[in-house]
């Protein structure tokens, strides 16, 4: 079967017939019912917002399980899923080695507010296996990671203005849920009922891959900015990849003006490698923060930095963060059982080998039919965008590509695909997902791009 898939598939994408064809809509009897009745009890029915499915296409599936590649749905519906829970799953859903491990640390328990020896046991995976952090913190999610390693740059320098960038996003937390006025450096303008003006005030908004705008806000905030905060490679708003000279430069402008430079790598960290975005680019960053894969699909989050920084950190230093679940036994298992199968000889290799032939071989079809269609890479994330050109930058996205995206979204969902619910976001191929499924992955995205572009 896999043979004749293959011979189907790969390399002649060129002299695949066009299929026009819409496939019938997938039943959400069951989850469209959920969904009312969870609209009784959560603001817009979803406890992340989403999840809620404005940007796409019916109303929201519940996933019922998930195993290896693939999840089903309240109504029975399965699908080969690159969502991958939005990126910490990638050993797959229900993996054995994670469930086993979760299972016999609940047996004693599953919290204390306590240390355990579990908390060590990770740190020491981590840490030894990982350059560019000496000591590291644990917290409960990656926001919150984001915002103490905000407060540790702040008292560490101590110095209170963050620069950040048009198109990262970095959690919720509100000194970063700003976006940018109508200069080319300004104060960010709050981007969520809520966030005081004063907070947003102390954020200074740019756009990525723009010297000059990084000049500019160190010349006008001078001595006053404490840290630059940029994803590993932005991976929240599209794929936005960066050329390494230019976050060579970021890192280069942060010490000339004595401001630290935090990678937040809570989706990059153990995904594009185990040391993330900061060995790909081989820089290091001041502090770099993680979450998503460590927990292994437990709520989980990391900062962590040299250990003369991170001795800043109460209770060594005056820097206060604290939390009743952080270290939770049971996500430091989840992540001790998957940071062991990360580290297994070739498991990157064979894992980003898979993404690339996944990737190139759907852009071969596209160039093939002329589409206007690229497939942003790195490591095992990908992402469609509806363009032809480099994109780097928020604005080099256009918004209308997103009603591409809507109809590509529903044909892959009718053929048994899921990708999350919004044209910005990436999608992530998973050690659990085979040549067969990535085969069959394929000729759905093929048909499925058949039909966008046969609208006219």
């Amino acid at each position: 079967m896999l043979e004749q898939l293959k011979k189907m598939f790969t390399g002649n994408e060129a002299e695949l017939p066009v299929n026009t064809g819409s496939k019938p809509d997938i039943s959400r009897e069951k989850s469209a019912a959920l969904y009312e009745k969870s609209k009784t009890y959560f603001p817009g029915g979803v406890n992340s917002p989403v999840r809620a499915f404005k940007s796409v296409y019916g109303t929201p599936l519940f996933i019922q399980k998930g195993d290896g590649c693939f999840i089903w749905d309240a109504d029975g519906n399965q699908f080969i899923d690159f969502c991958a829970s939005w990126g910490p799953l990638i050993l797959g859903h229900n993996n054995t080695k994670i469930r086993e491990k979760v299972v016999e640390v609940m047996q004693n328990g599953m919290s204390f507010g306590a240390p355990t020896a579990l908390e060590n046991e990770l740190a020491e995976l981590i840490i030894k296996n990982n350059r560019f952090v000496e000591k590291i913190r644990f917290t409960s999610s990656g926001t919150e990671a984001v915002m103490s390693a905000i407060r540790l740059a702040r008292g560490y320098t101590q110095k209170d203005k963050i620069i950040k960038f048009e198109g990262c996003y970095h959690g919720h937390s509100d000194s970063l849920l700003v976006k940018a006025g109508s200069g080319l450096v300004t104060f960010g303008e709050t981007s969520s009922a809520g966030v005081p003006k004063s907070f947003a005030e102390e954020t200074i908004v740019i756009p990525l891959n723009d010297k000059n705008a990084i000049i500019q806000a160190f010349e006008q905030f001078k001595d006053q900015v404490a840290a630059v905060i940029i994803e590993g490679i932005p991976a929240n708003n599209g794929l936005l990849m960066q050329d390494e000279e230019y976050v060579k430069f970021l890192s280069e402008t942060c010490k000339a003006n004595n401001a630290l430079l935090i990678f937040d790598e809570v989706i990059t960290g153990f995904r594009v490698g185990f040391e993330g975005a900061a060995a790909h680019y081989g820089i290091t960053p001041d502090i770099v923060t993680y979450g998503k894969i460590i927990g292994g699909g437990l709520p989980v989050g990391m900062y962590g930095a040299s250990a003369e920084i991170m001795g800043h950190v109460s209770p060594d230093g005056g820097v206060y963060q604290a939390g009743t679940l952080s270290g939770n036994p049971v996500a430091m298992a989840a992540g001790i059982a998957t940071l062991t199968e990360l580290l297994r000889a070739g498991f990157y290799k064979e894992l980003n080998n898979k993404t690339q032939d996944f990737v190139a071989s759907i852009q071969r079809f596209a160039d093939a039919r002329n589409y206007k269609f690229k497939v942003f890479t790195v490591g095992s994330i990908f992402w469609f965008a509806f363009t032809d050109s480099d994109i780097k930058t928020a604005d080099d996205i256009d918004p209308t590509s997103m009603e591409k995206f809507k109809v590509m979204h529903r044909e892959l969902l009718n053929r048994g695909i899921y990708l999350g619910p919004s044209g910005y976001e990436v999608g992530f191929v998973s050690a659990a997902h085979t040549k067969i499924e990535l085969e069959k992955a394929k000729r759905a995205i093929f048909d499925s791009l058949d039909l966008v572009f046969s609208k006219k």
